[in-house]
């Protein structure tokens, strides 16, 4: 089987080891397949987002996870960011960015912004479904709240020149694969709420050309172990 994974800069530090299995390790490939429709229906069964104790250095921020069909399946848009970004570069990530109280009534409008801005999707083609639990970045520079927004109609994405070198998506069948998700364990400072012992969960999503990780990660895996956990 040919590697998959891409050309991503991963600050592994020397401590890391194998975390747990994918969460939805086990099911059957009948088990990991999802409709626009699948997701609607577990996304308004999400209990109420979960928001944990936040530095007082940390600015709001939001990004959308857009969701739309794909001949028939569930799949996820994801851009990758530049190489000449100040931070972050070449990782990919979900549209997004800082609150701007002169642009935006709430967090979720930032979402649709950023994800206007970014990928030039139209906030009127987008049905909002979910809010997902709130994170902090391990840098603690921003709280950032996911929002799950359906596509309601097919649309043309087009990435902004200076932010976004390319726009995909993924099946979300093809994220719960085997072989494409991994967890590591990383020892990071104390006080960020880990478990002594046990270190802060690392996600990866390998996938074909490209390696999911980061908070792009923590949101996929958040988002699918909701799909893929017991009704």
């Amino acid at each position: 089987m040919a590697a998959r994974g891409g050309q991503q800069r991963i600050p592994r530090p020397d401590s890391a080891r194998p975390g747990d299995p994918a969460p939805w390790a086990g099911l059957d490939p009948a088990q990991r397949r999802f409709t626009v429709d699948d997701v609607r229906r577990a996304c308004a069964a999400l209990p109420a987002p979960r928001h944990g104790p936040t530095p007082a250095t940390a600015r709001p921020a939001a990004v959308l996870v857009p969701v739309r069909d794909d001949d028939g399946d569930a799949a996820i848009v994801l851009t990758k960011r530049p190489e000449t970004m100040p931070s972050h570069q070449g990782e990919i990530a979900f549209p997004g960015g800082k609150f701007d109280p002169d642009l935006d009534r709430s967090l979720a409008d930032t979402a649709r912004r950023e994800a206007h801005e970014e990928i030039g999707l139209d906030p009127d083609r987008v049905e909002l479904v979910a809010e997902l639990d709130a994170l902090t970045t391990v840098a603690a520079r921003f709280v950032l709240t996911p929002f799950v927004g359906l596509l309601t109609d097919p649309v043309r994405l087009h990435p902004h020149p200076t932010e976004v070198v390319r726009v995909f998506t993924v099946p979300i069948s093809e994220l719960l694969a085997d072989g494409v998700y991994r967890e590591e364990r990383w020892d990071v400072p104390a006080g960020l709420g880990v478990t002594p012992g046990r270190g802060r969960p690392i996600h990866f999503y390998e996938l074909a050309d490209e390696t999911v990780w980061g908070a792009t990660a923590r949101i996929l895996t958040d988002l699918l172990s909701h799909l893929t956990g017991p009704r």
